[in-house]
């Protein structure tokens, strides 16, 4: 696998890391992580164990991202409220998130826990623990066991 890992990341046991992927300096990745082909996780990121962030996502530097999330194809987090500015500030996704295909989600907002941004959102605001969170601009859908029902006809 060719891809660039800073000699400055902390990466954990079990960490699966992708072709062409880039991890930055004062990266933190937790055990059973893992991250595709085509992501860019920058400097300064802390990401829990059991986590999966799937190809072509980029989390911006000073981002947090819990344990046990799935960041979907393509999304991105942002760094940066007032582009083009001097304050970078990350994101927050809480353990058991889930954040769909080619979501956006901007700089300074916190995905709760067992949250799911639906792919495709763009996610200007907070979101609340166990809610779900769909559109442009992001508005609660429903709560994150109506989802679980709606994903348990489909393993039927």
């Amino acid at each position: 696998m060719t891809n660039f890992v800073s000699q400055k990341a902390k990466i954990g046991k079990n960490v699966k890391i992708w072709h062409f992927a880039y991890v930055g300096d004062d990266t933190i990745i937790g055990d059973n992580v893992k991250i595709g082909s085509l992501a860019h996780v920058d400097y300064n990121v802390v990401i829990g164990e059991n986590t999966m962030i799937e190809g072509q996502v980029y989390i911006p530097p000073l981002s947090r991202i819990g344990k046990n999330v799935f960041i979907g194809p393509a999304a991105v987090l942002t760094n940066d409220p007032y582009p083009p500015s001097q304050k970078i500030i990350g994101v927050t996704i809480r353990d058991g998130a889930v954040i769909g295909s080619r979501a956006v989600i901007k700089a300074g907002v916190t995905i709760g826990n067992n949250s799911v941004v639906a792919m495709g959102a763009v996610v200007t605001k907070d979101v609340p623990d166990n809610t779900v969170v769909v559109g442009i601009p992001a508005r609660v859908k429903y709560s994150r066991s109506e989802y679980d029902k709606k994903q348990s006809l489909w393993k039927a």
